[in-house]
């Protein structure tokens, strides 16, 4: 049985007609930069996360930028955040000068320890980027409580979390701005790179929508030196589509990914995998179904061997990197982040998966793990 980690064809077959018909139309009419399904988009997301604003952008990467930049950062001033996440948490604070100040994550959840975050807080502290990886939000209250004390804000790192919910709330809407992207493999994914900026405060929605363009209002009038980020109309049109079934296939992931951990304990092998642990608080949207195993690369081989895709969320901490080798850190520094880099396995888990796929899946894995 061939099961690939995602399958994208299976999405787009669902919603052909429904795709094309809103690309034609964008076509025909021909305004492609911020056209007014930009404008219905960003109103369909806030209704959707609950924001009171949300402002789109070139790319998940550029929302991070953008909102760290809106807070009037200066070179030097420090931003906490998780080792164990994507590049570009890490690459926007660094692109502006600023100091990633790393704390360690939390193995069951892989989203940062708000017991981390405290001891990492100094005078020169402007931010906490909490990570909501692979589709759980991290543990909010803690680090909101942190912020308010220290007058730190906080930008959710919510990439992979749109529609993923703590405590009933948004990811995206806890914190000061939130960071999304709409790469084609997240659960609301375009046909290229997108993101999104949330924000329930008036004057950072403004600041937001004049640095996506170069820091311009009225045209050619400079207030800021910003940037050119803006989501294309066709990607906002596509986008604008997906996002009426974004809900079901979060409720199928959820779905698969309760039938995998169904599976491995049946199977007797939960305590060889470590399935995802749901914190109670939170609704999970599975952007990643992640599992953790001490031979991971030799199981990664055998499963690929056997038709099944996988990857591996994320081999190299950021702390390790070569690019952030001037902070000076080492192995061991942050452990629970170096033992999910190098134990972490990323399995099939997109909504169209079908109940065999999963148990093929999960029945090669225990076969494999018990080796």
């Amino acid at each position: 049985m061939n099961v690939p980690l995602l399958d994208l064809r299976a999405q787009y077959a669902q919603i052909q007609n429904e795709l094309e018909a809103a690309v034609l139309k964008t076509l025909r009419e021909t305004k492609y930069i911020l056209g007014p399904e930009v404008t219905e988009l960003e109103s369909n997301l806030q209704r959707f996360t609950g924001a009171k604003h949300v402002i789109t952008c070139a790319s998940g990467s550029d929302a991070l930028l953008l909102a760290l930049m809106a807070l009037d950062v200066k070179a030097g001033d420090e931003i906490i955040t998780s080792p164990y996440t994507f590049f570009a948490t890490g690459g926007s604070i660094a692109r502006l000068g600023l100091k990633p100040v790393f704390g360690d994550i939390n193995l069951d959840t892989y989203n940062i320890d708000p017991k981390q975050i405290a001891a990492k807080i100094t005078a020169r502290t402007k931010a906490i980027i909490p990570v909501h990886l692979f589709g759980q939000c991290a543990e909010m209250q803690p680090i909101l409580d942190l912020a308010a004390k220290h007058k730190l804000a906080v930008i959710e790192d919510a990439a992979q979390a749109i529609g993923a919910t703590c405590k009933g709330q948004q990811a995206g809407t806890m914190g000061t701005m939130g960071c999304f992207s709409f790469f084609p493999s997240k659960n609301l994914g375009g046909a290229g790179d997108g993101g999104a900026l949330s924000t329930n405060d008036d004057a950072l929605a403004e600041k937001l929508k004049i640095l996506r363009v170069h820091g311009s209002k009225p045209k050619y009038d400079h207030q800021f030196v910003g940037v050119n980020s803006r989501l294309d109309t066709i990607q906002a049109a596509i986008l604008r589509v997906k996002l009426k079934h974004l809900s079901a296939w979060s409720e199928a992931r959820r779905n698969n990914a309760d039938r995998y951990t169904a599976k491995f304990k049946s199977l007797g092998v939960e305590k060889l995998v470590h399935p995802p642990i749901c914190h109670p608080d939170c609704g999970h949207i599975y952007n990643q179904y992640t599992i953790r195993v001490p031979r991971r690369d030799t199981l990664r081989e055998r499963l690929q061997k056997g038709g099944i895709g996988t990857e591996i969320y994320y081999p190299v901490p950021l702390h390790l990197q070569k690019c952030f080798a001037y902070l000076s850190h080492r192995a061991g520094d942050f452990p629970n982040s170096e033992r999910a880099a190098n134990e972490s396995l990323a399995l099939p888990i997109y909504a169209e998966l079908t109940a065999e796929q999963i148990d093929y899946v999960a029945e090669t894995v225990a076969r494999c793990v018990k080796m």
